[in-house]
């Protein structure tokens, strides 16, 4: 039983798969309140699925890349999990995730972008090959330097229309494929650890100069 969920956008989805199919899927409906949504979601989803936490017996996180808030809450509650259940815990960059949605509903036949919201007027960005398969990227850069004709998956087409012309579907990564991709083998999977591309906004304070 692989508990899977994902916290590098705005909004939090999370969904269990059983082996053979996933079971429960759920998704948050407010942005940006990773830290208060999370545990209610996968509470929720466990109880639809009739199971406890001792029944699970792996997870899967993406580990972005994403804003520095977001990501901590997922990655943090992986690894605790992971911890106090001991079991693993694989992390999935969240783009490849997007990347296996999109590709299955541009029918396998192209190769495509993924681009997510990264703040601050930029994107980070990735290219596939027509199956899902990473070929290049995450990077973080301005929608104008990243342009492409190509179909873009991921909620930076819809931000920048301009840069990004054929939007399609997904704009949000979806825990329900999150998982699926690890069940079946089809990301790579790595270490619950963050992809952040660049520094956070919130640094801690430097020592204080002395006055003399």
């Amino acid at each position: 039983m692989l508990l899977a969920f994902d916290t590098a956008t705005p909004f939090v989805t999370v969904a269990l798969h059983d082996g053979e199919d996933v079971v429960a899927e759920a998704r948050s409906q407010q942005r940006m309140k990773h830290g208060e949504q999370l545990a209610p979601l996968i509470e929720d989803v466990m109880a639809r699925a009739g199971i406890v936490r001792q029944d699970l017996t792996a997870l899967a996180v993406g580990t972005g890349p994403g804003p520095f808030t977001g990501l901590r809450v997922g990655l943090v509650t992986a690894r605790t999990l992971s911890l106090v259940l001991e079991i693993p815990a694989y992390g999935v960059c969240s783009l490849d995730a997007i990347a296996l949605e999109a590709a299955a509903g541009l029918g396998g036949t192209t190769d495509f972008v993924v681009a997510t919201d990264a703040r601050r007027k930029e994107v980070y960005l990735a290219a596939y090959d027509e199956q899902g398969t990473r070929l290049s990227g995450p990077v973080v850069d301005k929608p104008v330097n990243v342009a492409t004709d190509l179909p873009v998956a991921g909620e930076g087409a819809v931000l920048y229309p301009e840069a990004f012309g054929r939007a399609v579907a997904p704009a949000l990564p979806s825990a329900a494929w999150l998982a699926t991709a690890v069940v079946e083998e089809r990301v790579e999977l790595t270490d619950a650890e963050p992809r952040y591309l660049r520094r956070p906004d919130a640094v801690a304070p430097g020592d204080r100069k002395r006055v003399s």
